[in-house]
């Protein structure tokens, strides 16, 4: 099984809303889809698989 300890996405207001795993995750990374709010800290990481999702670029309007 490969590691994802040290995951890393990056994001932008277009992938929102984000949700891992991803689409074209491979079988071995498959886990409940869990969507994952990274306006509010600016990153989230995911409680299955602890990749870690972080926000680049301009929010979207109408999200503080």
């Amino acid at each position: 099984m490969a590691d994802t300890k040290d995951r890393r996405v990056e994001v932008t207001a277009h992938d929102l809303p984000v949700h891992c795993p991803q689409p074209g995750a491979p079988l071995w990374a498959q886990h409940p889809r869990v969507f994952l709010d990274v306006l509010k800290a600016g990153a989230a990481t995911c409680p299955y698989c602890s990749t870690q999702f972080v926000f680049t670029g301009e929010r979207p309007k109408g999200h503080h």
